[in-house]
C-alpha cells in the first residue's frame, strides 16, 4: 500500500472509530483547490486549502505549521509568524512538507499524524456545516462536518489568513 493510501485509510479509520459525519467523493485527479472544488461542487469558502509552513524562532529554532484556510484565501505568513513569535515565516519545501504531512503536494489533510506539525485553522473555514478536502488522494475528497473536525481534528483556530 503506498504511503498516500496509508494516510488516506488511516483517515477513514480515525474518523469511523469517531463516529464521524462524512462523505467520499470519487472524483478525477486534480490537487489545485479551484479545479477540484469544481469537480466535487463545493464553494470555495468551503474548501480546506492545506500548506506546510516553516517558523523560525531565533537563529536555531524551527516550528512547522500546518496552517488551514479557506480555498479563497491565502495563507499570511506574518500572521503565522507573530502568532508563533518567530522571526521569518516561509513555506516549507515541498519535500519536507510531504515528509511532515504523510501525503503529497494538493493531497495534504488538514488533520496533523505528526508531533511536529501544528495544526492552525482560520475560523473563516469553520463557519460552514460541512468542509471539503482532498483525502490524502488526488482522485478522492471528504466532506466532513465540520463540527466533527473541530472535535477530531482539535486544531488551534487563529486568523491566519487574506
Amino acid at each position: 500500500m503506498s504511503e498516500q493510501h496509508a494516510q488516506y485509510t488511516k483517515l477513514v479509520g480515525l474518523l469511523d472509530e469517531r463516529g464521524a459525519t462524512y462523505r467520499v467523493i470519487e472524483h478525477e485527479a486534480e490537487g489545485a483547490t479551484e479545479a477540484v472544488s469544481a469537480l466535487r461542487g463545493n464553494t470555495l469558502e468551503q474548501a480546506a486549502k492545506c500548506i506546510v509552513v516553516m517558523v523560525k524562532i531565533g537563529k536555531k529554532t524551527k516550528r512547522y505549521v500546518l496552517a488551514v484556510v479557506p480555498g479563497d484565501r491565502r495563507v499570511d505568513l506574518n500572521a503565522l509568524k507573530a502568532l508563533l513569535g518567530g522571526t521569518y515565516a516561509g513555506f516549507a519545501t515541498q519535500e519536507l512538507a510531504e515528509r511532515l504531512s504523510g501525503s503529497v503536494s494538493g493531497t495534504i489533510l488538514p488533520f496533523s499524524f505528526d508531533p511536529e506539525l501544528e495544526l492552525v485553522v482560520d475560523p473563516a473555514l469553520l463557519e460552514h456545516e460541512e468542509i471539503f478536502f482532498n483525502a490524502a488522494r488526488l482522485d478522492r475528497s471528504l466532506a466532513l462536518r465540520t463540527a466533527d473536525y473541530r472535535e477530531i481534528a482539535g486544531p488551534r483556530t487563529e486568523a491566519i489568513s487574506q
